[in-house]
């Protein structure tokens, strides 16, 4: 590097002595604040010295208030203590005496009012009380319950005495002859409590209560109903009303009974119902019994089913109100319907299914009255069974309609032609629709089937009407559009003479056969309606028969043929059918 490091060291040796004289002078210029500072930074600990001995002391001072707080405060919850075991034993103490303590006018009410002022059903629940009270506390061991046991027993036994006469004098009203027992019944509800007490302090006296109210009324409701009865059955009137007016008063009387016995008798469940079985059951047995006696010699199907109904909105009526007790016996009574309803049912089924159409007389083409029977008995049926629908009754009216349409074809089998064996099929199948459709739904299994039955043989009958007069056209549209059909119209070259004869047979005669044909449709039909059906139906085919011949002349084998000229024009076809239309 070319420098000389004796040189460069006295040279840095020489700036060092040249900087320490500096700060000396400095340092000297400096001495008095550096004196200064010493004596504040002197002064400063001594300060802070006194300040750390002062805390010193605090914290010490604060242990000692700590101390003396904890004991405050375990002075403080020991007096709380005792200043409240003192308020709660002289509650308790308060308590006890109160329920021990019998008032004056406790007793002078249970000695001296009657028993229908408020005063004394008060003071019965205040005595009530305290027998409770007085028995609680004697299983504690509580002695004091000896000083009051004595005058609780004795206003006990007169409250029990004078509630027993009273209730019994109720019940004893209810025998008498033209009562109407019921209010006295419901006046007894004012007075539930007195039973209540009973239960809860001489259940003796209860029972015998209870059970001279089971013996009155039983006899009571069984006296009323068999002379009810007994007065219906003399009324010349159809048995379902009688029915109805029996069971509806079975119902209002039973459903009071059993909501009285549960409010006053304080019952639920299967007690309310063995209790209330104890009142109604033997008028419920009687009733069974009358009904059975009845239905042994009942053939009338529809009083039956109006009556199976009638209990199962009865039914209804009880569960809305809140009253099983009665769900036994409606089960009962639908026991002994619905098999005589089977019964009733089935012998009508047979009795269609065996008769003989040569033992019915003279036959015509008009509905038969035995048509007539089942179309009525069926929709009444139908009808009843749309309130409560019921597939147990549908079954059955499928078996007696398949009976009846066996027996319609049998009955038309009689006839020596086909076309009055659709007449007669026709009418009556249209009545049979048309009562039904008078109180059944439009979408019911009968009517769908009847509808179904009559729609086919108004076709067949439409295609046998129009057989005389049309039937070679018929024929012939037939064989081209088969022909057409299979590619073979070539063989249409050798029908020009027939189509000849066609077109001008139906020239000369199609306005005197349908003048016939709508005649004889009119005669042959009880109902104008379903008559003009067929005939506008007969029309329509026709026109479309026609329309279906113009098609099979257009082929190219029969367009040059001389007698198209002499077509009736379609459109005029139409407005001439037209006019044969009947106006019904």
């Amino acid at each position: 590097m070319g420098v000389d490091l004796r040189h460069y060291s006295k040279q840095v040796e020489l700036e060092l002595q040249q900087i320490e004289q500096k700060s000396i002078r400095d340092y000297i210029q400096e001495s008095e604040n550096i004196a200064s500072l010493h004596n504040q930074i002197t002064a400063c600990d001594a300060v802070l010295e006194r300040m750390e001995q002062m805390l010193g002391a605090f914290q010490s001072d604060l242990s000692s208030i700590s101390s003396e707080i904890r004991t405050l405060q375990e002075q403080s919850g020991a007096m709380n203590i005792r200043l409240r075991n003192p308020q709660a034993f002289r509650r308790r103490l308060r308590e006890l005496v109160d329920g021990l303590v019998v008032p004056s006018t406790l007793v002078t009410a249970i000695l001296e009012a009657p028993v229908t002022e408020a005063r004394f059903l008060e003071q019965l629940q205040e005595l009530d009380a305290k027998a409770a009270a007085v028995r609680e506390q004697e299983a504690r061991g509580t002695a004091a319950c000896a000083d009051v046991r004595g005058v609780l027993d004795r206003l006990r036994v007169k409250a029990v005495t004078k509630i027993r006469e009273f209730i019994l004098q109720k019940i004893y009203s209810f025998r008498k002859p033209m009562t109407n027992y019921q209010i006295p019944q419901t006046a007894l509800l004012k007075y539930r409590f007195f039973y209540q007490f009973l239960l809860g302090n001489e259940r003796a006296t209860a029972k015998e209560i209870r059970d001279e109210y089971v013996e009155t009324l039983s006899k009571i409701y069984l006296s009323y109903f068999c002379s009810y009865l007994g007065r219906l059955m003399k009324v010349q009137y159809p048995f379902e009303a009688l029915f109805r007016s029996q069971h509806y008063a079975l119902l209002d009387n039973s459903c009071r009974e059993y909501l009285f016995i549960c409010e006053f008798f304080v019952v639920s469940g299967p007690a309310a119902h063995d209790l209330f079985h104890a009142v109604m059951g033997r008028t419920l047995a009687m009733t069974l019994k009358h009904l059975e006696s009845y239905l042994a010699d009942c053939y009338d199907a529809i009083a039956v089913f109006l009556c199976i109904h009638i209990v199962l909105r009865f039914r209804n009526i009880a569960a809305k109100r809140d009253v099983p007790a009665l769900d036994r016996y409606w089960e009962q009574v639908l026991a002994l319907l619905w098999p005589r309803f089977e019964l009733i049912l089935e012998m009508n089924v047979q009795s269609v299914r065996s008769t003989d159409p040569q033992r019915l007389g003279g036959l015509d083409t008009r509905p038969h009255y035995i048509t007539r029977r089942y179309a009525e008995f069926s929709s009444a049926l139908v009808s009843i069974n749309q309130t409560i629908p019921n597939e147990r009754t549908l079954q059955l009216l499928g078996q007696l309609q398949v009976e009846v349409e066996n027996f319609v074809l049998r009955v038309a089998a009689e006839f020596s032609s086909r076309k009055e064996q659709l007449v007669f099929l026709i009418n009556n199948y249209d009545m049979m629709l048309g009562v039904l459709m008078e109180r059944a739904a439009e979408d019911s299994k009968e009517v769908e089937s009847f509808q179904q039955l009559l729609n086919a043989r108004t076709q067949e009958f439409i295609e046998e009407l129009l057989s005389p007069p049309f039937g070679g056209l018929v024929a012939f549209v037939k064989e081209a559009e088969g022909l057409i059909e299979r590619g073979q119209a070539d063989r249409l070259r050798g029908e020009e003479a027939r189509v000849t004869q066609l077109i001008r047979g139906f020239g000369s005669s199609w306005k005197a056969s349908m003048e016939s044909l709508s005649q004889d449709v009119m005669r042959s039909f009880t109902n104008f309606r379903n008559g003009t059906s067929i005939i506008q139906g007969a029309l329509t085919q026709l026109i479309q028969l026609y329309h279906r011949f113009y098609r099979v002349l257009a082929q190219p084998q029969l367009r040059a043929l001389l007698a198209r000229a002499e077509l009736i024009n379609i459109h005029h076809l139409m407005v001439e059918l037209k006019k044969h239309k009947p106006n019904f």
